[in-house]
């Protein structure tokens, strides 16, 4: 049996009946100034996708092709001591660069590190990861099943699998994922809704003790839904919406496995590190979507993940199985569905590998923003801005306007359902006008500085960062506060203008 369920509603937590007004509401009002950028390649970084190499389904020829080509960084399998595996995890890294999240062999300690170590040797592993779903499939360690009414040997394991992997030189760096819905599914409140417990917090485990460094869940945009809503995969990433979701609330807010157990505030929930490890849709079979409805989807759940906050996420699964499913990105014979299409267009517009540190700022504003409008600046390393637009609206589209302060030189348009090249390519604008449904289209911006007559003066105008300005060409350079337009006097001393 596969350790990640090919069924996730089978084993989800039934939610209370609620009133979906926050993801309804016709509009919001979304006010900015100067929005600082994220790293394209950070964003890129985040993309993951489930493999079934350890159990044999997936070849790793085949799957690093399909990486490759849909642009995805990271995989997740079932954890392996056997050689051929761990050699095979290799070559899809060495074939395609992705990193592994590996789960680890129940209850040994041992084997676990064996598997990590060997992997981490060739720079190959992303993190360890605890047991997944141990209220499906029971942890045995230091002499004990966990079950529905008791989840201690869970969190023995769990602890000692973070004191060692700290303590491995060999693992210096890897960070620790928490037990997938351990949390939510506890029986006993053995403190696995905290990442560390804090003190007072009355748990079986020690205040003090040491889970995880991540947040560990599986919110599967599908879950308890027959249909395909208004912001589906905006509300499946809500860290604190207690909604038909099985999020970050319910598995590390307030348990949902009956007494239920407070964990961590609202707010700090907001700041939680986090990381999903399994969500998606099928494409046949009970519930499903159509291709293009999955394909889209998926890109707005990356994009909403990283957006609010989630350091990776992992879909369910690279390609179909008549056994596992029909929830990948290609078919039975890999080739491509369109969520692969779809996604490889987006990585490919975004292509960047660049990582930067300090990525600049654009000033930009989109009044009377949709609420099933939402946006994400990124910045790659060349500097050119995209600014990543999408729509959650299920039927319909909603007509929208991207005022830039100031004019841009020239925006390109892209459309990642339709391909990798420009849609539309405008000069010298100030606003830019788009159409929205359920996918994202993306406005990019270069960075470029432009100095213009305006009447009897000159004018700097950029479309985006901060501008630095100096009276000599080597500096040293000061920061401007100005905003675009800056109008500058002709009979001055000379002056140089940068951006940052």
């Amino acid at each position: 049996m596969s350790l990640f369920s090919p069924n996730p509603s089978s084993w989800r937590r039934w939610f209370p009946v609620l009133a979906l007004a926050a993801l309804l509401t016709p509009f919001e009002v979304k006010m900015r100034a100067q929005t600082t950028a994220l790293s394209a390649n950070t964003f890129l970084n985040s993309i993951g996708v489930c493999t079934h190499i350890t159990q044999g389904v997936d070849d790793p020829n085949n799957v690093g092709t399909c990486l490759n080509y849909a642009g995805i960084r990271n995989i997740r399998d079932d954890g392996s001591t056997n050689a051929s595996t761990i050699k095979n995890w290799l070559a899809v890294h060495t074939l395609s660069g992705a990193k592994l999240s590996l789960l680890p062999i129940n209850g040994s300690l041992t084997n676990s590190l064996y598997e990590y170590e060997q992997v981490a040797v060739s720079n190959a592993l992303l993190d360890v990861e605890g047991p997944n779903e141990p209220n499906n499939w029971p942890v045995t360690y230091l002499g004990q099943t966990s079950s529905n009414t008791n989840s201690l040997p869970i969190a023995w394991f769990q602890r000692d699998l973070y004191r060692a992997v700290k303590a491995d030189p060999k693992l210096a760096g890897i960070p620790v994922f928490a037990s997938s819905e351990a949390g939510g599914s506890e029986p006993n409140n053995c403190g696995l809704q905290f990442l560390t417990i804090p003190a007072g917090a009355g748990t079986l485990m020690p205040d003090g003790t040491v889970y995880a460094d991540y947040a560990n869940t599986h919110n599967y945009v599908c879950d308890h839904a027959t249909n395909v809503l208004n912001n589906m995969a905006w509300g499946a990433e809500n860290p604190t919406l207690n909604g038909i979701w099985d999020g970050l609330y319910v598995e590390y807010g307030h348990t949902w496995w009956s007494p239920g157990y407070a964990g961590y505030s609202s707010n700090q929930l907001v700041t939680l590190p986090r990381v999903t490890t399994e969500t998606g849709w099928v494409t046949s079979g009970s519930g499903a979507i159509t291709e293009d409805q999955q394909g889209k989807l998926f890109l707005d759940l990356y994009l909403a993940a990283f957006k609010r906050g989630w350091s990776y996420t992992f879909v369910y699964m690279l390609h179909d199985d008549s056994n596992q499913g029909y929830w990948g990105f290609f078919h039975t014979d890999y080739s491509a569905k369109l969520s692969a299409t779809y996604l490889h267009n987006l990585t490919t517009i975004l292509a960047d590998k660049t990582p930067f540190a300090s990525p600049g700022s654009l000033n930009y504003s989109i009044p009377n923003e949709p609420a099933t409008v939402h946006d994400l600046l990124l910045q790659k390393g060349n500097g050119t801005f995209e600014l990543v637009v999408w729509g959650e609206q299920a039927v319909g589209s909603n007509n929208i306007t991207v005022n830039l302060n100031g004019m841009a030189p020239s925006v390109n348009i892209y459309n990642s359902t339709l391909g990798i090249s420009a849609t539309q390519t405008l000069t010298n604008v100030t606003s830019v006008s788009l159409t929205l449904a359920n996918f994202p289209l993306i406005v990019e911006v270069p960075s470029a500085l432009v100095i213009q007559h305006a009447q009897s003066k000159l004018q700097v105008v950029w479309p985006a960062g901060v501008l630095l300005e100096s009276t000599n060409l080597q500096g040293p350079w000061s920061t401007n506060p100005a905003s675009s337009p800056y109008a500058i006097n002709p009979a001055a001393s000379q002056e140089y203008f940068r951006l940052q």
